[in-house]
């Protein structure tokens, strides 16, 4: 069987930067085993799948170890596939997954945006393994979908060297670190290595649980976000009340065909 398959680089504007993912489009799906060991061979953060459902598209994403209830830059990669792609003349796609809902995500003017959910976070204390595979502690820590670690300044986000063979033991889906941005409104890093992967290069889900926090700290809207990855990405955010917005811009690095 062959099957086309388009990889993306989202949250930037020029290639080999902002987030790698990779999309294929089936007709039916494929059994979860097989859907996992090509995201397993792909090797990136996250593989997303998508079938037709009438005028929407259902979605699946799948780390290289397991299948994901959410992913942001796949999901707006997806889109972008569907409206670039496949012809689709629309300027928006529906998806559906059974645990995140409905998505919508839109084009306009080169910008790929959508709606996620907001995640509140608690104060909490961080478990053992987590205070060991940080290196050096936040000056707070919370709690919701991930961990959220809040640190003094950008620098001790950059310059942060976790020990992510103790951190894989962390029971989350994955650990935000964040401070104040120097030339935007936040910067961050995100880590999940219990989900196959050590550090995300600029991720949409992480800001669910960023934009509320940073919205009541900064007391405002609007936020240009920094993701201080080693490719780096640029996310513009908004908090709209009950959901937050996330964009950004995307390049198409490859299309072919995988055989299976």
């Amino acid at each position: 069987m062959k099957l086309p398959i388009y990889q993306l680089d989202v949250f930037t504007e020029m290639q080999f930067y902002g987030n790698p993912a990779a999309v294929v489009p089936l007709e039916t799906w494929l059994p979860e085993e097989t859907m996992q060991k090509i995201a397993s061979e792909n090797s990136l953060y996250e593989t997303a799948f998508f079938i037709k459902n009438g005028s929407a598209y259902d979605i699946r994403w799948f780390t290289p170890q397991k299948e994901s209830d959410l992913c942001g830059h796949a999901t707006l990669a997806a889109a972008y596939v569907i409206l670039n792609h496949f012809g689709d003349l629309k300027d928006h796609v529906q998806f559906n997954n059974s645990s995140s809902g409905p998505i919508e995500v839109w084009q306009e003017d080169g910008m790929y945006s959508m709606h996620f959910p907001k995640y509140e976070t608690t104060r909490c204390e961080m478990p053992y393994e987590l205070i060991q595979g940080l290196g050096k502690l936040p000056k707070a820590a919370y709690k919701s979908r991930d961990y959220l670690l809040v640190y003094d300044d950008e620098d001790s986000v950059r310059d942060l060297d976790p020990d992510l063979e103790e951190l894989q033991y962390v029971q989350t889906s994955g650990i935000i670190i964040t401070a104040k941005g120097e030339d935007c409104d936040y910067v961050l890093r995100y880590f999940a290595p219990s989900m196959g992967l050590n550090e995300d290069q600029a991720g949409g889900s992480p800001q669910c649980t960023l934009v509320p926090y940073w919205a009541e700290k900064l007391g405002k809207s609007e936020f240009v976000v920094k993701q201080l990855s080693k490719r780096g990405g640029t996310i513009y955010c908004a908090d709209l009340g009950d959901k937050i917005q996330i964009s950004g811009k995307i390049m198409t690095y490859l299309e072919g065909f995988i055989n299976i």
